[in-house]
């Protein structure tokens, strides 16, 4: 193959290749699932507290998932556990594409298919932090992640205007539908990677394997603490979930106007996913805790009532911080995680990050209800950023290097 760029190297590797193809592929769909599964519940009727419920199904489900899900990835092969989730995942978002495009969906038959996606991602995410670092040596972590993260945000930028058409000229179901082929994508991609084989290891009970790794993730300070921040942020983020397709559907123009505003987070995730490909910070932990404050600047634009192109330009913003400080963490718990405990780390980060996540997810419907929508962003703004600033205050965060 055509000699590649020194800043995008490790994708010279067959098995990386394979990985990110898939990966890609798969994120474009979540790209449009973020616009068509809200508008799904609004297109069968649903209120703002039924689009938080289904999206809530689908979070609890996840949560409930994740430290099974990095015990199993452990003690098995984290591969095996993905294309199990994919294909899963395929026969979820199958269904509810034809129960919406047959028109018999209803609120309960999609908040139990969504827990059931959940369900499954609750396994593959662990796996797929734990997988990298079998595929990639630990120089080139951050560039992958980087790529990864850009992928991520070329799929929120192709993927919720995609879908913001289908849903707008055929309906949510067709977007639903074409999500659960790229699960199939993906499944086939990972099916052919080439991976060394695994020394056999004496393993404990599945309860003792549970218990290592929570000590793995509690005696590293700097970890607990930035992830407690997380799962506090993703509450106040579930806010903005929930109350902006109402905001969008009410004020702004409906889906179109909230797919621009998602695919403008994603154009700035693309931008920060460049820089995360070059990105060499010193102080990991500091850069991805700031990254936050970037993070929480759409949510503020929403708040303001401004319009659709402003919070569109603040999404940039917010975009280009999110993946840069997700690309910064990742490849920070997989350069100092040993790799034997590395799923179950990332399980007990993936958990306690979305630990309030469906809770802020069905809250902040009822809290509009009872103050008022810019008054519920406003007070979710400020504990996402507030939460970010006490982080900053820990020594560990701060002290700890490349």
């Amino acid at each position: 193959m055509p000699r590649l760029p020194d800043s995008v190297e490790v994708l010279r590797l067959r098995e990386f290749r394979l990985l990110f193809l898939g990966q890609t592929v798969s994120l474009l769909g979540d790209g449009m699932v973020r616009v068509a599964l809200a508008f799904a519940v609004l297109h069968i009727g649903g209120s703002a507290a039924d689009v938080g419920l289904v999206l809530a199904a689908q979070t609890v489900t996840l949560v409930a998932c994740l430290l099974a899900g990095g015990v199993v990835a452990d003690r098995t092969q984290a591969r095996g556990v993905m294309v199990t989730a994919d294909l899963a995942r395929l026969a979820s978002q199958g269904t509810m594409a034809v129960l919406l495009i047959d028109g018999s969906a209803e609120v309960w038959s999609l908040a139990l298919l969504a827990g059931l996606t959940g369900a499954a991602t609750g396994f593959f995410n662990p796996a797929s932090t734990g997988l990298l670092p079998a595929v990639v040596d630990a120089e080139h972590l951050q560039q992958a992640n980087g790529l990864r993260a850009t992928a991520m945000a070329a799929g929120e930028i192709a993927g919720p205007v995609i879908a913001g058409v289908l849903v707008a000229t055929a309906g949510p179901g067709w977007a639903l539908g074409l999500d659960a082929v790229t699960f199939a994508v993906s499944a086939a991609f990972l099916a052919q990677l080439r991976l060394p084989a695994r020394a056999a290891a004496a393993r404990a009970s599945f309860v003792a394997d549970l218990r290592e790794g929570w000590r793995a993730f509690r005696e590293r300070r700097w970890v607990w603490t930035f992830v407690a921040s997380a799962a506090i942020g993703n509450a106040c983020w579930g806010a903005w979930s929930a109350l902006g397709p109402v905001v969008a559907d009410e004020e702004l123009g409906g889906a179109a106007a909230w797919g621009a505003i998602l695919a403008a987070m994603g154009a700035g995730g693309l931008l920060g996913g460049v820089v995360a490909i070059r990105a060499r910070p010193e102080r990991p932990a500091v850069v991805a805790t700031l990254a936050v404050l970037l993070f929480a600047t759409p949510m503020a634009m929403l708040a303001a009532g401004v319009s659709a192109a402003l919070i569109a330009a603040g999404g940039i913003v917010g975009g280009a911080g999110m993946m840069i400080g997700n690309s910064v963490w990742e490849s920070t718990l997989q350069r100092h995680i040993p790799i034997e405990q590395l799923a179950r780390v990332s399980a007990y980060d993936w958990f306690g990050s979305m630990a309030f996540k469906p809770v802020g997810l069905a809250i902040w419907g009822p809290v509009a209800v009872a103050i008022g929508t810019q008054e519920a962003l406003w007070l979710a703004f400020a504990i996402l950023v507030g939460s970010a600033l006490c982080v900053l205050a820990v020594p560990e965060i701060r002290a700890l290097r490349r």
